[in-house]
């Protein structure tokens, strides 16, 4: 009996295992024909997986009807693969949630929700998202306006390697004063010793 249960453990462990393969490889194949142009293809390959809860797809999807890559553009249904990623944790699917909020595709425009979206992304060390927190902040769309905070996730954007942010940073480094700029740099500096928590 402990032979035939070892047996159906080890052959239930390789099935799975073999279709988390088969997963990736199907992916990569449609990623690899969304990079070549061959909508059609990756619409086909991530389908099926994004039906499977597969974020990445889900995201990969949601940017082909965004986009209008080889379907008819739809933002809603746009949103709706978006969002069954971002709520996963998928960072670039919560960005482009934050994206579609802040500008009404999909959904009714909405900054506080925006906001949210960029703050989650944010937390997982995404460029973008860290400087479009500093455009709410700087514009005070969906927070309170403030140049310290627009400042900080700027200069965070920039050193992740957004040149938006280094944009931004320095802007708002024009309406401030150089003690608000050093408090934004302390800001910033202790953001990113938090892993970009609780910022």
């Amino acid at each position: 009996m402990r032979k035939l249960t070892a047996t159906l453990c080890l052959m239930i462990a390789v099935l799975v295992g073999s279709a988390g393969m088969s997963a990736s490889a199907d992916f990569q194949k449609g990623y690899a024909a969304y990079q070549s142009g061959d909508y059609a293809t990756a619409l086909r390959e991530f389908q099926p997986l994004a039906k499977q809860g597969y974020a990445p797809a889900q995201f990969n999807l949601g940017v082909l009807y965004e986009e209008g890559l080889g379907v008819p553009k739809n933002n809603k249904t746009a949103m709706k693969w978006y969002s069954l990623a971002a709520v996963q944790g998928h960072a670039k699917s919560q960005y482009n949630m934050g994206v579609m909020y802040s500008n009404g595709k999909g959904v009714l425009q909405d900054y506080k929700t925006a906001v949210k979206w960029y703050r989650l992304a944010a937390e997982q060390g995404h460029a973008k998202s860290h400087t479009n927190l500093g455009v709410m902040y700087g514009t005070g769309k969906g927070v309170l306006k403030d140049y310290i905070y627009a400042h900080m996730w700027g200069n965070i954007g920039a050193m992740n390697g957004n040149k938006k942010g280094a944009g931004l940073r320095d802007f708002v480094g024009t309406k401030m004063t150089p003690a608000d700029i050093s408090k934004a740099q302390d800001l910033a500096r202790e953001c990113v010793r938090k892993k970009y928590k609780g910022c």
